[in-house]
């Protein structure tokens, strides 16, 4: 018996399993699975079991009686579906103890747009038959570091989420708060939703952004037609845009301001204050693929995703 990580190599599951080991859980006890077993090669120096684990072509045989699994959502916007079933399928054939999956705050919405496929795959967790925990991620703050470079550059942090809330969390702690629920008991059949106990403006992230760096910034809050625009300029590609314009009509619609009391639960302790969680670190991320806002991020904001 084991605690599986999938996608161990990705920024959540990796932290998973390092949080797994601070918690003092044996290293031989925590298997760490990938689709590429040499990124996980420093965890096998430590003592991490590691296997391949690739959710297009699951081979069942790595999952053994017992386990508990955590199914790290895939970064295959559209494939997930599929894929997640794959992995269920081979956690039943292995008669797996209990499924954890990383799922999305706010997934019974029928407008969020990354809740579709999230909500599907609770849906075959739980018509599984095995035990179940959800973990609702909220949006990951480190989406909005990038936004930190715009200010510095342009005095600007612009967006088309007019003053919708955002309750975003570090991902340290949604790792944190799923090494928690993968090593203890009484979980089954809970769905928490991770989230901070405050959420944040745009204009509020502009006000710490202008503390930090000593000068000041704007929230440009723009129609969507003109951050259309502006994200297209800045390169880019249509569906990227699409996405990024219905997340922001989706925060300031109040999708993503949900706030709560399950994070400061798990982790016994409150999350960190929305100030901190929107300052960057020592060395503030520069331009990445695309400079206008969150461009560098992928589509799935929320995923370790």
């Amino acid at each position: 018996m084991a605690i599986v990580v999938t996608a161990a190599s990705g920024q959540l599951g990796r932290q998973v399993v390092e949080k797994l080991l601070e918690r003092g859980v044996p290293a031989g006890d925590v298997l760490a699975t990938a689709r590429d077993t040499t990124r996980l090669a420093d965890l096998a120096d430590r003592g991490v079991r590691t296997a391949r684990l690739d959710y297009d072509d699951v081979d069942a045989s790595v999952l053994s009686a017992g386990d508990v699994l955590l199914l790290v959502s895939s970064s295959a916007v559209g494939q997930r579906e599929a894929q997640h079933r794959n992995a269920v399928e081979a956690a039943v054939a292995a008669g797996v103890a209990r499924i954890v999956y990383t799922s999305v705050t706010n997934v019974d919405s029928p407008t969020l747009v990354v809740a579709p496929e999230h909500k599907v795959t609770e849906d075959l967790v739980t018509a599984s038959g095995l035990p179940w925990t959800f973990l609702r991620n909220g949006w990951y703050t480190e989406n909005y570091l990038p936004a930190f470079g715009q200010a510095a550059e342009r005095g600007q942090v612009a967006a088309a989420a007019a003053d919708g809330r955002v309750s975003s969390v570090e991902r340290a702690e949604l790792a944190e708060a799923a090494a928690v629920v993968l090593s203890t008991e009484g979980h089954e059949g809970a769905a928490y939703e991770l989230v901070g106990q405050e959420a944040w403006t745009h204009a509020e992230l502009a006000a710490v952004f202008a503390d930090v760096l000593g000068r000041e910034v704007e929230y440009a809050a723009l129609p969507a037609d003109t951050y259309r625009d502006v994200l297209l300029g800045a390169g880019l590609d249509e569906g990227t845009v699409g996405f990024l314009l219905a997340a922001d009509q989706n925060i300031a619609d109040g999708e993503l301001g949900r706030t709560g009391d399950d994070l400061a639960t798990l982790l016994g302790r409150a999350p960190a204050p929305s100030r901190r969680r929107c300052r960057p670190g020592p060395e503030p991320p520069g331009d990445g693929p695309g400079s206008a806002r969150r461009a560098p991020m992928s589509q799935d904001r929320h995923r370790g995703l």
